[in-house]
């Protein structure tokens, strides 16, 4: 029996906004190229009916579902169950909903390794022994701290606008970090250092148009500077990189890369990701039909 003809598994995005998002379409080639049956579609959720609005999906038959702003913590606060990776950012972007008897929901974290895996295999940017300064402490810079260190950079700088949010964040990761002999300390915005080898913008700055954050003095020549975010939202933070001497780098292939971490955590099996990045990266980048 093809996969075409088999029951298909439905998931989804779930989210507010969520209409934008790519992920459906990665999905689907995620699903051809592998095989695998399944239908993944958009679950907007009210702000003040999140789970209601994921338990009634699980509830309707769906097996899982990415998570994405601004859910991150309440998916975590949901979970039966979370993977180590989720237990250390305290904020899942993946569920999985397993049955009672398998031990109940499992709450995930793909965006660090994720991000990890796009910076360094696909852009060819080392990650050992450089300093690193992660705009923002929210959910998305969360997930991303632990697979940082664990690359064994040799700072990880964190810099919010609320200095106690970043300093709950770095406590969280002590420990990891002297385990990785990684450096970790907070920052404000107004005085984040100087000179990083990688800066990763966390903030949904990009996404209000509210600009860079940051100052340029935190590009060294030649620095890999990447948004989380991508398309026309990180277009801002790409060519202020760019006039500061910096590589921008957009959140696409992250987006890509943690998509393939959770297919593989849903359906046993992770998909070749260049062939689909390279395909998401013509569609996004194909100028608009006049």
């Amino acid at each position: 029996m093809s996969s075409a003809d088999r029951p298909h598994d439905r998931y989804a995005v779930a989210g507010n906004p969520v209409a934008h998002s790519r992920s459906p379409h990665i999905h689907a080639l995620f699903a051809q190229q592998t095989g695998q049956a399944l239908d993944y579609g958009r679950l907007l959720c009210p702000l003040d009916a999140f789970a209601a609005t994921v338990q009634a999906f699980a509830a309707e038959g769906g097996r899982g579902c990415n998570v994405t702003v601004p859910f991150k913590f309440e998916a975590f606060a949901m979970a039966a169950r979370r993977t180590p990776r989720a237990e250390l950012a305290q904020a899942a972007n993946t569920l999985r909903f397993d049955s009672e008897a398998q031990g109940g929901w499992l709450a995930d974290n793909t965006d660090g390794i994720g991000l990890v895996r796009d910076i360094t295999v696909n852009a060819g940017v080392p990650l050992a022994g450089q300093r690193v300064l992660l705009i923002g402490a929210g959910g998305a810079s969360a997930g991303v701290m632990g697979p940082f260190i664990e690359a064994g950079c040799a700072e990880l700088v964190v810099a919010n606008r609320t200095v106690d949010k970043a300093e709950a964040l770095v406590a969280r990761h002590a420990d990891v970090a002297r385990q990785h002999g990684v450096r970790l300390r907070t920052a404000t915005l107004q005085n984040p250092g100087e000179a990083f080898d990688v800066v990763v913008n966390g903030t949904a700055a990009s996404l209000s148009g509210d600009g860079v954050p940051v100052g340029p003095q935190v590009l060294r020549a030649g620095a890999l500077a990447l948004d989380m975010m991508y398309g026309p939202a990180a277009q801002g933070f790409l060519d202020w990189a760019r006039q500061h001497g910096a590589v921008g780098r957009d959140g696409l292939g992250m987006l890509v890369e943690q998509a393939a971490e959770s297919f593989a955590l849903w359906r046993g099996v992770r998909p070749d990701t260049a062939p689909v990045l390279r395909e998401m990266r013509a569609l996004v980048e194909a100028p608009a039909p006049h």
